[in-house]
């Protein structure tokens, strides 16, 4: 974990701080798993239209990689625009 993403804990004891690492690190699984899960979500339901096979056929697996790569990189785009708010925001020390 990022130990920039937390602050100033520096004020807590140890154990505190243990703690809230490992509730962050959570809450970034947790989000990372809402974005596949979304991602996956998206793409299914925009590109696959029947099951006629066990596979998708070369349209759909067309469609799919289209869309989970513009999903991906509007993810990244909007993570960087966050970061690039978050260092305006930070004060110097």
């Amino acid at each position: 974990m990022d130990k920039s993403m937390l602050g100033d804990l520096d004020s807590l004891p140890e154990e505190d701080k243990l703690r809230m690492a490992a509730m962050v690190d959570q809450l970034q699984i947790r989000d990372s798993l809402r974005m596949y899960n979304s991602l996956v979500e998206r793409c299914f339901t925009d590109c696959v239209d029947t099951f006629r096979r066990k596979t998708l056929d070369k349209q759909e697996e067309s469609c799919v990689r289209r869309c989970a790569e513009k999903f991906l990189k509007h993810s990244m785009r909007v993570g960087m625009r966050f970061a690039e708010l978050n260092q305006g925001v930070a004060t110097p020390d």
